[in-house]
């Protein structure tokens, strides 16, 4: 018998992921990777990008990270929405204008799906997120901020670039 999953049973929504590389619009992989897009908007979170073997790599505060994803696609969305929800309805800030320390503004794309379970599994599998198994990106749940709002957002993270990569202080990828 198959188990419920108790959070899968939300209403649904879009799911929300925030792209700074080759999932952008004008990339190699957006055409294959993003069909289903409900909407497209200029975002940017807290972080460092550095220039990876031909695509970019992402780091962000530990502090920053609201929940990490579990490679099931309702499940993380159903998170992704409760997150959203119990924020909105608490005191606590998910701003990302202040950029303190040693993080910088990543500038990307907050993309929204119509449907999670089709886009999510596939664009986990291009980024290498194989939650339990040895992976090079984790995905995890941030805001990001757009001209308008704060959004809950899903976003590929790396553990520790390697000592080849050059940081991005522009926040921007391909750096021109």
């Amino acid at each position: 018998m198959k188990s419920i999953d108790p959070f899968a049973t939300q209403a649904p929504g879009p799911l929300r992921l925030f792209v700074y590389g080759t999932l952008k619009r004008g990339f190699a992989n957006h055409g294959y990777f993003c069909q289903g897009l409900l909407d497209v908007q200029e975002a940017e979170i807290r972080g460092r990008l550095y220039d990876g073997p031909g695509f970019p790599l992402l780091q962000v505060p530990d502090e920053d990270i609201l929940a990490e994803g579990t490679g099931r696609a309702m499940h993380d969305l159903a998170v992704q929405l409760r997150t959203a929800d119990q924020l909105q309805s608490s005191s606590r800030s998910v701003g990302t204008s202040t950029v303190t320390g040693s993080w910088d503004t990543v500038y990307g794309e907050l993309f929204s799906f119509s449907d999670p379970e089709e886009s999510l599994p596939a664009i986990d599998r291009l980024e290498d997120f194989n939650p339990g198994h040895a992976s090079l990106y984790r995905r995890v749940l941030v805001s990001a901020a757009t001209s308008d709002a704060c959004e809950v957002t899903w976003v590929y993270v790396v553990e520790t670039p390697g000592l080849k990569e050059r940081r991005l202080y522009s926040g921007r990828w391909p750096e021109v």
